[in-house]
């Protein structure tokens, strides 16, 4: 075989599956963890009364911290005012995070209505992320660098080679075959960032694969979970075991830690869950007793949808004429549920308890 060179355009990246043994002991146990976490996650959401209640936020969630892998930074409360203000927020990392999300919720209606992950549908998850017309990579001279700026790899070069891998990618993920579907989550997201199709945006363009392959495989059937969030914490190590792939072959290192990140980010997930639903009874009960004739299901709901809302949204709900709905979220806030911001024009409202869960680590 020949020695591989990371200066050197990697024409030759070898096609899937690897022509070694992927289910060695130590990967099967883990497979079974892993498993079993996503199972009791999606048990959870399923049994929710309205498991799409809290989608925006996970989704938003999990924007941040892909974005933030590629250095991309912003905050939760920056991220969640721009989604519900009326007015314009300038940050570009904010526009970027929100584009992610947009780009998530895309693919997953198109997997919705098309159960098959295609090279086409890279190409529009990448152009709905960087809001462009980019395709495959068509000019040579694409390399990644370390921070010290030493090339660490050079991916496949000309067009017709990368739509080589490509399909070959393609048939991979959607045949049917013995290989246990996380294990070939493992093995596709290697792949597509060793082929490294588009000139930018590849990271977040493969993190959202993952998402939309565990709602094809149909592992998670709400995909409420965040991925990026784990890779956040080991991205030393993301970067590292990716390249021990390509420069030793060292396959068992890469999907067991592409199973710890399932089986860590599913826990996490449950939890936070668990968390959120709590809180949604137990200010349901609290508003209830303290403010009845404000109470309504509909309204703690638009309360936990996202962590800020405002009056547009209760009227939208029909809860209310402007006048009544504005003096339910004036009592809310006086009765200590929320906290009013004047953003703009207009009066935002947070329910702190619920960005507090958000917030923790």
């Amino acid at each position: 075989m020949e020695k591989f060179n990371r200066n050197t355009p990697y024409n030759k990246l070898p096609l899937l599956p690897p022509n070694t043994n992927l289910e060695t002991t130590k990967v099967l146990r883990k497979t079974i963890d892993a498993s079993r976490a996503l199972a009791q996650l999606n048990g959870m959401l399923t049994n929710l009364p309205n498991p799409t209640l809290f989608l925006d936020t996970i989704h938003l969630q999990e924007a941040k911290a892909s974005s933030e892998i590629e250095n991309i930074i912003t905050t939760n409360d920056d991220l969640y005012k721009s989604l519900v203000a009326d007015k314009k927020f300038d940050n570009p990392s904010t526009k970027e995070v929100i584009s992610y999300k947009e780009a998530l919720w895309n693919g997953l209606q198109e997997i919705e209505r098309r159960p098959f992950i295609s090279t086409n549908l890279c190409i529009q998850i990448v152009q709905s992320i960087k809001k462009n017309t980019a395709g495959i990579r068509t000019t040579p001279g694409t390399a990644l660098k370390n921070a010290k700026g030493e090339t660490i790899y050079t991916p496949p070069t000309s067009e017709t080679i990368i739509r080589e891998k490509m399909a070959n990618l393609e048939t991979f993920i959607n045949r049917k075959d013995s290989i246990d579907p996380l294990i070939k989550m493992a093995l596709m997201h290697y792949q597509f960032e060793a082929i490294h199709p588009f000139s930018d945006g590849n990271g977040r363009t493969g993190r959202i694969l993952l998402l939309l392959y565990l709602k094809l495989e149909k592992l998670l059937d709400t995909p409420a979970i965040y991925l990026s969030e784990y890779i956040i914490k080991n991205k030393a190590n993301y970067y590292t075991k990716l390249r021990e792939v390509t420069e030793n072959n060292d396959w068992e290192t890469w999907i067991l830690y592409m199973l710890e990140m399932v089986e860590y980010t599913a826990n996490k997930g449950l939890q936070r869950l668990k968390d959120v639903t709590n809180l949604m009874e137990e200010m349901a009960t609290e508003i209830k007793e303290k403010l009845p004739k404000v109470y309504t299901k509909e309204l703690v709901e638009i309360l936990f949808r996202l962590p800020y809302t405002k009056r547009q949204f209760l009227i939208d709900a029909k809860l209310g004429t402007p006048k009544t709905v504005g003096n339910y979220l004036m009592d809310l806030e006086e009765a200590g549920f929320l906290i009013s911001e004047k953003v703009g024009k207009e009066k935002l409202y947070l329910n702190h308890r619920l960005m507090e869960i958000l917030e923790k680590n």
